[in-house]
């Protein structure tokens, strides 16, 4: 076991068994911290949030903003590690879904949804919530360096009732059992604001260029069914999520599938846009996003948030 494993396994042992008030100072004061030393994460979370906010939001205020951002990353952290240790009604009090009853229709109709999401406010509580609830549930996760890393988040994430697909490596194709979860009435929830296999589809993002993953609109176009996009974000007390949606999916007389595939995408960094706009200090983005900002600089992402796939 190599020392960011043990980090892990420190987590989420430590974590969930010491008072939350303590935890929480603790992790806002490494959040504080981290702002001051204004390292290579803190920089291009900065970048990506003027991009957000746009050149007119002063420059105090941007620090704020990203004061506040890292705050919020801390809370994902330390909320996530101690997820395995609440009940089912903890963690169903604890994240609250606005359009809740939409996905209840999709399910008991048997026809599942596809929900795209930006990494911001808490993930983990949110598909933790869909299984308490009794929704099936499947989703990817990158095969993480080193591979005892990405095995404990696996084994974190399956603890919690959710089935996780390797990107690559496993014994089917992700995509190809991710349609028949959906066929099958699955929830199949996918990070999709930011693509990492340079295969993504290009789409205008607050007014700049970048790349999406287009497994979203490829899997609503191969099965029909409803695509919905979550706008995440933190309250004082509970995690908490909307959907936008359903989208209209382009039929064949809208063009060839590559074409419909673009259509859709951009529907999704539109509403993924809009979402993030409304809360920037919960969208968690301390890797380059934007295809202009290749080579300008800035670290790539810490391993901790690489285990937010």
């Amino acid at each position: 076991m190599n020392l960011t494993e043990l980090g892990y396994v420190a987590g989420w042992r430590l974590v969930r068994a010491l008072p939350r008030p303590l935890v929480a100072a603790a992790f806002q004061a490494g959040a504080d911290r981290a702002h001051r030393r204004a390292g290579g994460g803190t920089a291009r979370l900065r970048a990506n949030l003027r991009r957000v906010v746009g050149p007119e939001l002063p420059e105090a205020e941007l620090d704020d903003l990203v004061k506040r951002g890292l705050r919020s990353y801390a809370r994902y952290w330390m909320e996530a590690f101690r997820l395995p240790a609440l009940s089912r009604a903890q963690i169903l009090e604890g994240f609250r879904l606005d359009g809740a009853e939409l996905l209840a229709a999709d399910v008991a109709a048997g026809r599942g949804a596809v929900v795209a999401l930006p990494h911001a406010g808490n993930w983990d509580a949110a598909g933790a919530w869909v299984a308490a609830t009794g929704w099936p549930i499947t989703t990817v996760a990158e095969r993480l360096k080193p591979e005892g890393v990405y095995e404990r988040f696996v084994a974190f994430r399956e603890g919690l009732g959710m089935e996780i697909l390797p990107t690559h490596g496993g014994p089917r194709p992700a995509f190809d059992v991710l349609l028949d979860r959906l066929r099958a009435g699955a929830i199949v929830p996918l990070l999709a604001d930011r693509d990492l296999s340079a295969r993504g589809v290009e789409v205008d993002f607050f007014g700049a260029k970048t790349r999406m993953p287009a497994g979203p609109a490829l899997l609503a176009l191969h099965t029909g069914a409803p695509l919905y996009v979550a706008s995440m974000w933190f309250e004082p007390d509970t995690a908490h999520a909307a959907l936008a949606g359903p989208l209209p999916v382009p039929g064949p007389e809208v063009g060839p599938l590559d074409q419909r595939v673009r259509s859709l995408t951009q529907m999704i960094a539109d509403r993924l846009a809009a979402g993030i706009a409304r809360h920037p200090q919960d969208w968690h983005m301390l890797q380059r996003m934007w295809l202009d900002q290749r080579g300008s600089g800035g670290a790539a992402l810490s391993a901790p948030a690489s285990g937010r796939s």
